[in-house]
């Protein structure tokens, strides 16, 4: 765990495990790398790659502006080079699902598989499917009111926290007492950015969209989502799945937006299941 300077900025990076490598992509923006410990799982199998994208969690040196999918990408493959990886396996979820997307698009060599795990290529499902879904799902309309102000980012730094705890339950429909309390041990030691989920809605995420390139992704592609995800559901993962080349669709029943916390060793099954032995720079893809 510490710091790699690339591109003239200080990313916080973790990397434990050995085997193949692993990058993964966390969610928010305005979270870090902790939302995606489960994973550490897979360390006996893969050599995990964590990180905190710029302007979020621990990651620090630019202004949240920067925050551009040219410059997380261009970051991410920074890190790549830093590390010595010829090649690696991208995972992302949420909007670190976007960051993957544009990444496998705009560097296709450099990724061996992609995961893509509760995403979607288009921003209006967060934006104006997950507030309508939230209504009819009968939590009510200031619920709803909410959903569509966080993720367009009409709030105020002082109010994140307020707001993911009266969201939780939407995110998380099928968490336990147990699960609860694991999640919160990984918020207490989230470094939220809330800066950079209000600059992603009001301006990096309004009207972004990749749905037309989805058939040039050349990565064998797994997508997984929880069946209850209301900020992509399934009819997002179909969009997702049918649009790019080879990709595996895998629906997880009883888990939301976070089927890694939900549902984990199902999560990891699949996951490792879908990278296996492939995952090794230069390898061959194995057959869907």
């Amino acid at each position: 765990m510490g710091r790699r300077q690339v591109r003239g900025v200080s990313l916080f990076v973790e990397v434990v495990g050995h085997g193949p490598p692993l990058l993964l992509m966390h969610g928010g923006p305005g979270a870090d790398h902790w939302t995606m410990q489960p994973f550490r799982q897979l360390s006996d199998r893969f050599t995990l790659v964590f990180y905190d994208h710029r302007c979020n969690g621990r990651s620090t040196g630019a202004p949240v502006e920067s925050m551009t999918f040219e410059n997380l990408v261009a970051d991410a493959d920074a890190l790549r080079e830093a590390l010595g990886f010829e090649r690696w396996a991208v995972l992302g979820h949420s909007f670190g699902g976007h960051v993957a997307l544009e990444y496998a698009l705009r560097y296709p060599d450099q990724v061996s598989q992609l995961v893509l795990l509760d995403t979607g290529a288009d921003s209006r499902w967060s934006r104006e499917n997950a507030p309508r879904l939230v209504a009819a799902r009968g939590y009510g309309a200031e619920k709803a009111e909410l959903v569509r102000r966080w993720f367009r980012g009409e709030f105020v730094p002082r109010q994140m926290v307020r707001t993911l705890m009266r969201l939780g339950p939407i995110y998380n429909p099928h968490t336990n007492r147990l699960g609860s309390a694991r999640m919160l041990w990984h918020g207490w030691r989230t470094k939220l950015r809330p800066e950079a989920l209000i600059f992603a809605g009001q301006n990096l995420l309004d009207g972004w969209s990749v749905v037309d390139r989805l058939s040039e992704i050349t990565a064998r592609t797994l997508v997984i989502a929880g069946r209850d995800d209301f900020v992509f559901p399934p009819e997002s993962q179909q969009e997702l799945a049918s649009g790019i080349p080879r990709a595996r669709l895998v629906l997880i029943d009883g888990a939301g937006h976070n089927p890694h916390d939900e549902r984990t060793d199902e999560v990891m099954d699949t996951v490792g299941a879908f990278l296996g032995p492939a995952a090794a720079p230069g390898a061959a893809p194995a057959p869907v």
